[in-house]
């Protein structure tokens, strides 16, 4: 049965982050809330738990997972990315923004799209969460959190413990997050191109929601 905690959700207790954190380094897979949507998250080394969180969203390995990251010097470790790119991630982070982008060889293999060789991107802006990325060292690796069959992610706290208090090690309930997740955006090919309209404004990338 999963761990639930509690966080205030722009004053984290730093005991309950130490808490989390240990757990994660451990192997568990955390529920935790960002800046669009709540997230399902783990270490990045570990098959088994990507495998937990394919089974949980119901998705197969062409699914992009999202490497969550501190700042903008650790999304050039685990990504290519040339001064262009760097300077759109510059004016839109932290935000509600996922960008794929090619992987480099510091990730595995595994959690690459299988074909494109890339991964989404990002650095949430919510309190928790970044307190979290401090105290863990490193990247997060996350989906959204959206159940087979829905559209739109989880949002309730208590909901997400009613239907997931079995299937993961650790919920981290910060309040409600809003039903809306990240807005996803490729820069793979040159020119800004639109993946997925959400949270985040379209505004930054020249580009109009379909």
């Amino acid at each position: 049965m999963a761990q639930f905690f509690s966080l205030h959700p722009e004053q984290p207790q730093p005991r309950l982050i130490r808490q989390a954190a240990e757990i994660i380094r451990a192997g568990g897979l955390a529920v935790f809330p960002t800046d669009s949507a709540y997230a399902l998250g783990c270490q990045v080394g570990d098959a088994s738990l990507l495998d937990r969180i394919r089974r949980i969203r119901g998705v197969d390995d062409r699914h992009h997972f999202t490497l969550m990251c501190r700042d903008l010097s650790e999304i050039a470790t685990y990504a290519r990315v040339d001064n262009s790119q760097f300077r759109l991630l510059k004016a839109t982070t932290p935000g509600p923004y996922t960008f794929i982008l090619e992987g480099t060889k510091e990730l595995p293999r595994r959690v690459l799209h299988p074909k494109r060789k890339t991964i989404g991107l990002r650095i949430p802006e919510h309190a928790v969460v970044s307190a979290l990325l401090a105290e863990l060292g490193g990247p997060l690796l996350t989906s959204t959190l959206v159940l087979p069959g829905e559209k739109l992610p989880l949002a309730d706290p208590d909901e997400i413990r009613e239907q997931l208090g079995k299937q993961v090690d650790l919920i981290i309930e910060a309040g409600y997050c809003g039903p809306e997740a990240t807005t996803v955006i490729d820069l793979t090919s040159g020119t800004p191109a639109l993946v997925r309209a959400g949270r985040g404004d379209l505004t930054p990338f020249g580009l109009e929601s379909a």
